[in-house]
C-alpha cells in the first residue's frame, strides 16, 4: 500500500514549538492533541544555557584554550595513551 506524503504529513506527529515566557511553557500555534496528551518537551538547543554559565575571566579562559590546544597536539603525537589504562590505574589508586 502507498500512501500519499500528504497522508504522511497528517499521520505523522509534527512538534510543537514553545517559548518559556513567565517560569510557563507557551505553545505558539494551537493544537489538536487531545486534552491529557503528555507531551516531551525538548530544547531545540540543549546546550544554549552553557554559553551563560561560564565563569571563565579571560585570564583563565586563555590558560584553558591552551591547556587544551597542547593537550590535543600531544595526543596527535602519539603522547598519549589508552583512556581504559588510566580508568584502571585511577580504580586501583582509590579502591
Amino acid at each position: 500500500m502507498q500512501m500519499m506524503v500528504s497522508e504522511l504529513d497528517e499521520k505523522t506527529p509534527q512538534p510543537l514549538k514553545a517559548q518559556v515566557k513567565g517560569g510557563r511553557l507557551v505553545l505558539d500555534a494551537p493544537t489538536e492533541l487531545p486534552e491529557g496528551t503528555v507531551v516531551e518537551l525538548v530544547p531545540a538547543d540543549p546546550y544554549a544555557h552553557l554559553d551563560e554559565a561560564d565563569e571563565l575571566d579571560e585570564q583563565s579562559r586563555q590558560r584553558l584554550h591552551g591547556v587544551l590546544k597542547k593537550s590535543l597536539a600531544q595526543a596527535q603525537a602519539g603522547e598519549g595513551r589508552p583512556a581504559q589504562e588510566l580508568i584502571d590505574e585511577l580504580r586501583k589508586k582509590h579502591a
